[in-house]
């Protein structure tokens, strides 16, 4: 990581930490600073009980142990006071830690809920996940543990090292030389290590949403026996995780007894030089003893905070990701049209809060007045351009105009536009040149929440969420009463499956629908839309990945919910679509044919061929 970018992240999550938990913070470090001097104090009551209690002791003939037992109280005192800071500070941090994670963790979910769905197109959802959980578990290491034992390390340095100097500049010289070549050494294996540690949560990541498409794409692997070559490109993946964890941790494992040994040397040479300083008179036993005590004091810390350091270029490295994640841009909207309930009075339109069945779209002029244009689902393409990438267009010059209680059909090889084209009614992607108005209205003025809500969906992959099947069905209109659930269960011909079930519309299920048929969860999917109630209904290959008996009670289903709505289908069964008002056959993002089913089979072009089987849709 850059510098700039770390010192740039550590002041971002400071700032995480001053905003909440400013007072606390200060009690944490005024906590770690008496824990850290009454370890000092501590190595200097060994220098005055020898020199100033047990050697006269030894030496006296008069055995008074008065003074040297107030002088352990007094030690057990101060060791007491250090034990309770130590304490104070570690459940401080917890609190502090996980107070800034639970905030974090909010602001990343609240975030990504805004993100476009460009981004989750183009990021592995694996590697969203391990942001979460990985780099977010990274920053609680080091916001609990790490940042509270570096700084108390450095502070028990700085006041040892002044001990030292106040006890004897020879032997600090020693120490000073030893550490040194300690910092040499935990720099050299430190930034190796460290570097290793950032690859490392790079792999995690990767290995992750491999892991995750497996698991989602089982089905697939089976049936084209594709084990071996999974098997192959997880050991890839795994591989390279192994040896980037196995040079992180070889790097970090050395580095501890590499400082603890040259921490030995040092020790050593202090206690030669010392007993040599000792035997000319210069220095007293208890100095020699308080100094090699200094000694550990001041190695050891030296060595934790070596060994803490790559936890926090893991967690910086982690953070970074996260803020990535939280600096995504969110979804533009620029729209100022609002869908609101309506009624009609005196032939004309008025707004009212409760729901009456009709909506109406209010546009709020720049001169303060409002109109109320009646939500009809008259959907017009004109001219429309679009592609993923600047470079590649996907769409080229669309144009068609679905009017009210109309079923508009696309029909295409796979890559030919059909999703692209819903994915831009409901502005997922916004296009490039042209127009698409909806009852007149440019989309781009229509606030994208209204125009979303205006619209239902009901996909080829279901999604179903942990929760009751009442939950699920009624997650497009939270306020929706029991009755109102049952109804639109029965319009979808899900209400025979769901009153078999154990708990019936109570019933659990989890995992996107585990132990419910692809037929069931699809007609929960049309349940949903229909609950909704939605002007404009966009069915995108609803019953492809279903066998022929149940799409024939999924489609009972989804031609009563169709009725007086406007329908954009695509489909790979055009027998389901024989009776569109208007069908579409799109080759490479272009529309190459147009009309009803009658029209079309008469020209005896690209549709015909596809109806009668002549011309295979892949």
């Amino acid at each position: 990581m850059h510098k700039k970018n770390k010192s740039k992240t550590i002041k971002r999550l400071l700032s995480y930490v001053a905003k909440e938990y400013k007072f606390q913070f200060i009690i944490v470090f005024i906590s770690i600073i008496i824990s850290a001097l009454v370890g000092v104090v501590g190595v200097q009551f060994i220098k005055v009980l020898i020199d100033e209690y047990i050697t006269p002791l030894i030496t006296s003939q008069v055995k008074d142990f008065t003074p040297l037992l107030n002088t352990l109280k007094i030690m057990a005192l101060v060791y007491l006071v250090g034990v309770v800071c130590t304490y104070l500070y570690n459940r401080l941090m917890i609190n502090i830690s996980q107070g800034v994670l639970n905030k974090i963790r909010k602001e990343m979910f609240e975030h990504m809920e805004e993100l476009p769905i460009s981004y989750f197109d183009s990021k592995g959802h694996g590697e969203i996940m391990s942001t979460y959980t990985n780099d977010v578990d990274t920053l609680r290491q080091m916001l609990s543990q790490s940042i509270p034992q570096v700084f108390s390390c450095v502070v028990s340095m700085v006041a040892v090292a002044i001990a030292m100097l106040s006890t004897n500049v020879y032997l600090t010289l020693v120490v000073a030389a030893m550490v040194i070549l300690m910092i040499f050494v935990s720099k050299y294996l430190g930034t190796n290590s460290s570097k290793f540690f950032v690859k490392q949560q790079e792999d995690i990541g990767e290995l992750n949403g491999y892991i995750e498409e497996m698991m989602e794409g089982q089905r697939v692997v089976k049936v084209f026996n594709h084990e071996e070559e999974n098997k192959n490109s997880f050991d890839k993946l795994n591989e390279e995780l192994c040896d980037s964890v196995t040079n992180a941790n070889t790097y970090a494992n050395v580095l501890m007894p590499c400082i603890m040994n040259i921490g030995n040397v040092g020790y050593v040479l202090v206690a030669v030089i010392g007993g040599i300083l000792s035997v000319n008179g210069i220095l007293t036993i208890g100095a020699i003893a308080a100094f090699l005590q200094y000694v550990k004091a001041f190695t050891n810390p030296l060595g934790q905070v070596s060994q803490q350091m790559n936890s926090i270029v893991m967690a910086l490295a982690g953070a970074q990701r996260i803020f990535e994640l939280i600096d995504e841009p969110i979804e533009k909207d620029e729209g100022y049209v609002t869908l609101v309930n309506a009624k009609e009075e005196n032939g004309k339109i008025v707004e009212v809060k409760e729901r009456t069945g009709m909506w109406a779209w209010k546009h709020a002029h720049r001169n303060g007045t409002l109109s109320y244009v009646k939500l009809r689902g008259n959907v017009e393409f004109e001219n429309v351009t679009f592609g993923y990438k600047p470079n590649k267009m996907v769409l080229h010059d669309i144009s068609l105009n679905a009017k009210e209680g109309e079923k508009v059909s696309f029909v295409g090889a796979t890559g030919a536009g059909k999703t692209t084209i819903t994915n831009l009614i409901n502005r997922f992607y916004d296009i490039n040149e042209g127009k698409i108005r909806y009852d007149g209205i440019n989309v781009e003025k229509i606030k994208k929440d209204d125009l979303r809500r205006s619209l239902g969906m009901v996909l080829q992959d279901t999604s179903l969420f942990t929760g009751t099947i009442k939950d699920n069905i009624r997650y497009g209109k939270l306020d929706a009463t029991d009755e109102e659930v049952v109804e639109a269960a029965k319009l979808a011909n899900a209400n025979y499956f769901i009153e078999d079930l154990p708990q019936g519309y109570d019933t659990v299920i989890r995992g996107g629908g585990e132990g419910l048929s692809q037929g069931q969860r699809q007609l929960l999917s049309i349940a949903r839309a229909a609950l909704n109630n939605p002007p404009v209904l966009i069915l995108d290959e609803a019953t492809s990945s279903i066998d022929t008996r149940t799409e024939k009670i999924v489609q009972e289903g989804m031609d009563k919910l169709m009725k007086g709505r406007t329908v954009f289908v695509i489909a790979h069964r055009l027998s389901t679509i024989r009776n569109s008002d208007l069908i579409m056959v799109l080759d490479h993002g272009r529309i190459i044919e147009r009309g009803n089913h009658d029209e079309l089979i008469k020209e005896h072009k690209t549709y015909y061929g596809l109806y009668t089987g002549a011309i295979e849709m892949d």
